[in-house]
């Protein structure tokens, strides 16, 4: 007969207990382990802030400053993950008139330092399937971001031309990642065009944003996520002003150089590295 007051613990609590001894082991002692709960945690965390973001942003319906409510709610995440972001430049946002941002890409960690000096009234172009991540797509929605179908040319063409038509209507800028995509292999992919002719249809300045390589504290091949520094530089404004179409391919190959030759020095990797858009 069993003892009075003893008590049995079941398989789902041994299992439990065994969890809770052995995340916080395999966390310390695994690499891999670590990233892969710091990028849940990291995606988890934004989707949890854009149920906040919600109901404040719905207040205002789709509406560009309601990008001001998602910055405050994110500015916090690089002090959960100890990166450290460093800012020259300030001076070059100082124009009144709408202008395109052209910025690198390498991960979604380009989020923190898009937060930290992401300018009012600015709003990026994203892929339209970002439109359909849950609680994240209605937030962005609300807050403005333009979103394209990258694999329908006359759906972009058509987006990038209400674009300019509404950056100049309603005093807006926008951020653009002229590569397309992210890149992880510490220089640039080539840039595509839309960013370049947005800005010259509009006849607004573009300003290049390069943030320096995250290879210090992150890695998703080698699946590494520590703590680090990032330096984002904001680069003098590019006129556009009397370009046509025609001049579109030689300015995105001028300011992709420029923005280059800004990230090799930033990341304190020598000039002749690897250029992507050469191979």
């Amino acid at each position: 007969m069993q003892q009075a007051g003893t008590m049995e613990i079941s398989v789902g609590q041994w299992i439990l207990i065994l969890v809770l001894i052995l995340v916080p082991l395999l966390y310390e002692w695994s690499a891999t382990f670590k990233y892969l709960c710091k990028m849940a945690f990291y995606n988890g965390w934004i989707l949890l802030l854009a149920v906040l973001a919600i109901p404040i942003c719905a207040v205002r319906g789709r509406n560009v400053e309601n990008m001001r409510i998602l910055r405050f709610l994110l500015l916090h995440i690089k002090y959960l993950y100890g990166i450290k972001i460093e800012v020259r430049g300030w001076e070059n946002f100082s124009l009144k008139e709408p202008y395109v941002v052209v910025s690198n890409h390498q991960s979604e960690l380009d989020l923190l330092g898009m937060m930290e000096i992401l300018p009012n009234r600015c709003v990026p172009i994203a892929k339209r399937e970002l439109m359909y991540a849950g609680t994240a797509g209605l937030a962005c929605w609300l807050a403005g971001v333009i979103f394209i179908n990258r694999k329908k040319t006359d759906d972009a063409i058509s987006v990038m031309s209400e674009a300019a038509q509404t950056m100049l209507r309603e005093d807006v800028r926008v951020w653009v990642f002229p590569e397309g995509t992210r890149n992880h292999d510490g220089s640039m992919l080539p840039f595509k065009r839309g960013a370049f002719h947005l800005a010259v249809q509009a006849q607004v300045p573009i300003i290049p944003i390069v943030m320096s390589s995250y290879k210090d504290f992150y890695n998703k091949k080698e699946r590494r996520f520590t703590t680090g520094k990032c330096m984002v530089r904001i680069l003098p404004k590019v006129e556009t002003r009397g370009l046509g179409p025609d001049e579109v391919p030689e300015l995105a190959d001028s300011v992709r150089k420029m923005m280059l030759a800004t990230f090799l020095e930033l990341s304190g990797e020598p000039s002749q590295s690897r250029d992507t858009c050469s191979q």
